[in-house]
C-alpha cells in the first residue's frame, strides 16, 4: 500500500496545477470531477504533499465547488473554510471558537444561533481565511463524470493517503492546530473518507490511464 500512495503522489504531483486566480482557466477546468489540493512548505522529498481531495455531488459543479473554497466567504459553505477556521481561532486560544461551530444556513438553525453571533468578527476571519487559502493553496483537478465515479475515486484517494506513513505534516502546518484530532492524525483537511479501502494496484492503473488520457 506504501508504494501505491508514493506513485499516486507522484502521479498527481505531474498534473496541470492552478492557484489563485483561476477564473481565466474556466474553459479548461472540467464542469465534472476531483480536486486535488496542495500547500505551500508541505513536502515529502521533493514532492508537494496532498492537504485534501474533494469533489462535489451536483451536476457540472466543479469550478462553483472550487470557488466556494478560494473565493466565497461562508464557512457554512465549505467546510473546508470552518476547518481552517477552527485553526485559525484555535491557534490564539479565542474563545469564539465554540461559536464558529454554529450554523445558521437552515431557518430554524438561523432562529436559533443568528442572535449568539458576532458577525463583524465573523467577517474578519472569513477574510483571514480567504487570503490564507488563496496564498498558500495550489489545485490540480481530473475530470470524472458520473457522481457516483467521482464519490469512489475521492474515498480511494483520502484513505490511501490517511494511511499512508509517507506523508506526515510538517510541523508548521497550521492544521496542527486543528480541533479535530483525525486533521491533525491524518495531516489531511477533512474527517471523513479516512479509514475506507485505499486503492489496489489494480484501481490505481486504471486511476493512471484515466489522467494519462487528459
Amino acid at each position: 500500500m506504501e508504494s501505491i500512495a508514493l506513485e499516486l503522489c507522484i502521479l498527481l504531483n505531474q498534473q496541470r496545477r492552478f492557484n489563485f486566480p483561476f477564473e481565466a482557466y474556466k474553459s479548461i477546468i472540467p464542469r465534472n470531477g476531483i480536486y486535488i489540493i496542495f500547500e505551500n512548505g508541505e513536502k515529502y522529498n521533493d514532492l508537494d504533499r496532498i492537504v485534501r481531495v474533494g469533489t462535489h455531488t451536483g451536476h457540472n459543479q466543479l469550478f462553483s465547488r472550487l470557488k466556494q473554497h478560494f473565493v466565497k466567504e461562508n464557512k457554512n459553505r465549505s467546510i473546508f473554510r470552518k476547518n481552517i477556521g477552527r485553526c485559525l481561532l484555535n491557534k490564539v486560544n479565542s474563545p469564539y471558537l465554540p461559536l464558529w461551530e454554529l450554523d445558521i444556513t437552515s431557518r430554524e438553525e438561523k432562529e436559533r444561533n443568528l442572535k449568539l453571533l458576532d458577525l463583524e468578527f465573523e467577517k474578519q476571519i472569513e477574510k483571514q481565511i480567504t487570503n490564507y487559502i488563496q496564498t498558500n493553496l495550489s489545485f490540480c483537478v481530473f475530470e470524472i463524470a458520473t457522481k457516483e465515479q467521482r464519490i469512489f475515486w475521492e474515498s480511494k484517494i483520502v484513505s490511501t493517503l490517511a494511511k499512508s506513513i509517507f506523508f506526515r505534516p510538517s510541523e508548521k502546518w497550521l492544521g496542527n492546530y486543528s480541533s479535530k484530532e483525525k486533521i491533525k492524525s491524518s495531516g489531511l483537511w477533512q474527517v471523513n473518507e479516512l479509514n475506507n479501502d485505499s486503492l489496489s494496484k489494480a484501481e490505481f492503473l486504471v486511476l493512471h490511464k484515466l489522467l494519462a488520457a487528459i
